[in-house]
């Protein structure tokens, strides 16, 4: 089975981890990254992105995490069974210290649930989750409030944090541990966790420093990246060039009209991986009429033209989608394919009233996902064609989310990477009926609602036959299709480009977490 998530001039200092800065070196094993966008928070349970999931496998650890191959493997957590139908009970690693010196324990891990549990971003996923006990220091047990066939799989989302580091008040009063959603808030500034790095230095959007930490548990690791520099160039030919001139030694996001250029290159290797984040829009039923009508939403997909896009555009280094699911995933269904077809598209807008047409604001980042600006360009002149004129306003990513959270404009993009590796999180992030306290539609920006396709996908969360369950998300499928609540555009691939010696194969993944702990630089040209 194949599968596949600000521009502020503060320096922050030695809060970063409880301890003083460490001391900056050059050696061999200084790893420079240009990524196209920076993390968002030192927060890990503030912003559910790319961004912060990639920051979260550098300086914290999970109970447990994919493997290339999509297999669990141990990592905080050692060994897990399901003791009962709504009952896991999971085994420690022993002898693990936060970067704070603390050490870690299956109190940690019960803590962590409970602030998953609270996040805004988060508790969607935990919704599952009843409770975390911990049965004695080393072991914990997970239970559900229902049979609950990923509580594996979300486990991969639960890196513990430093209890005792996050709890108790700032000088000023505040809880150390509150989750403040494009706040301020200690845990977005200062962070302890188990990972193989510590942040040691942070200009956000503009550069953040690591270092090794010393007492890192996982001594049978070849990974000898000692140091890591890490600064964000959201311009696409500006990080190629970045690699090219040797200025940096890794790039993410390599652009599909760039690749040849790269692959051709001496002395850097592209990286090119199978993608599964779905990109698409999103329409405001709350803020335009016209998008509460499933004909106008229709006529919406219908006049978009998703193989030209991946065509021309992305060149080919995408898949064209008429569903969330890609190919592999449980709810895929191989009958909803790309539909392009702009005369129906003008008869609907006809039929619906709207033969003249509307006005939209669009909103797009311009620097998270490949050619998103230039996707959204395009979008807005597919729409034009259908007397829907666009207002388009492209941002970089730091100052999109907060835009995108507030949801005040008509139409808005966004990709989505399904956190547990299966259909039913597209659905809940992306589609729910929007829900605060359950955390149901916690990314539903325009907030569509279909009540019928949101108990489908929740009683298939509960079914243990398999086989059934993923006919019960290949019918939600279905549904969404016919009733347009996503505007699906293509399954993003995935493409890395690293200097000779950087040795990224094997610890980049579809799921675009790279495991930079276990990287090894094997420069022969060292002095």
């Amino acid at each position: 089975m194949t599968f596949k998530k600000t521009l502020l001039a503060s320096v922050i200092g030695a809060t970063l981890t409880g301890t003083a800065l460490l001391p900056t070196i050059a050696s061999a094993e200084t790893l420079r990254i240009g990524y196209s966008a920076d993390f968002e928070t030192l927060d890990i349970h503030e912003q559910l992105s790319g961004g912060v999931l990639r920051f979260s496998h550098m300086a914290f650890d999970p109970l447990v995490r994919w493997t290339k191959d999509f297999e669990f493997e141990p990592r905080l957590a050692t060994e897990w069974e399901q003791v009962d139908d709504t009952t896991m009970r999971l085994t420690l690693r022993e002898g693990v210290k936060f970067h704070s010196g603390n050490a870690f324990t299956a109190d940690d891990v019960v803590w962590t649930v409970e602030r998953l549990k609270e996040s805004p971003d988060y508790r969607g996923i935990f919704e599952p989750v009843e409770s975390a006990e911990a049965v004695d220091d080393y072991t914990v047990e997970i239970k559900t409030s229902e049979p609950y066939p990923l509580l594996i799989n979300i486990a991969t989302y639960i890196f513990p944090m430093d209890r005792e580091y996050y709890s108790g008040e700032t000088d000023d009063g505040k809880d150390k541990g509150e989750i403040e959603k494009s706040g301020n808030s200690y845990a977005s500034r200062n962070v302890s966790g188990t990972g193989p790095f510590q942040v040691t230095d942070r200009r956000q959007g503009v550069r953040v420093e690591f270092e090794r930490f010393d007492d890192y548990w996982d001594t049978e690791t070849e990974g000898n990246v000692s140091r890591i520099e890490l600064t964000p160039i959201s311009e696409n030919a500006s990080r190629v060039a970045a690699l090219l001139s040797d200025d940096v030694d890794f790039i993410d996001a390599v652009p599909p009209n760039d690749l040849d250029r790269v692959r051709d290159a001496d002395d850097v290797n592209l990286i090119e991986i199978d993608g599964t984040r779905i990109i698409g829009f999103q329409m405001n039923e709350e803020r335009v009429e016209a998008f509460q009508d499933p004909r106008v939403r229709q006529a919406v997909d219908l006049a978009i033209n998703q193989e030209g896009i991946a065509d021309r555009l992305m060149r080919g280094f995408a898949n064209p989608a008429g569903q969330l699911s890609p190919e592999g995933y449980s709810g895929y269904n191989p009958d909803l394919t790309p539909r392009y077809d702009l005369e129906r598209a003008q008869e609907l807008m006809a039929e619906a009233g709207y033969e003249d047409g509307f006005e939209i604001e669009m909103i797009a980042p311009n620097n998270r996902y490949v050619n998103d600006a230039q996707i959204a360009q395009a979008v807005s002149n597919m729409l034009a064609r259908i007397n829907i004129d666009v207002d388009l306003r492209t941002m970089p990513l730091a100052q999109y989310w907060p835009e995108y959270d507030d949801r005040e404009s008509d139409m808005a993009m966004i990709g989505w990477h399904a956190d547990t590796e299966d259909t039913a999180n597209f659905f809940q992030y992306l589609t729910f009926c929007r829900d605060e306290e359950s955390g149901a539609g916690q990314y539903n920006y325009g907030g569509y609602c279909n009540e019928e396709i949101d108990k489908l996908v929740t009683d298939a969360d509960s079914e243990n036959d398999l086989e059934k369950r993923d006919e019960m998300l290949q019918e939600a499928e279905a549904m969404l299709y016919e009733d347009v609540g996503f505007i699906t555009l293509h399954w993003q691939n995935l493409a890395y480009a690293a200097a000779e010696g950087v040795n990224v194969e094997p610890v980049v993944n579809a799921i675009d977490f790279p495991y930079l702990g276990d990287l090894v630089i094997d420069r022969e040209d060292d002095e």
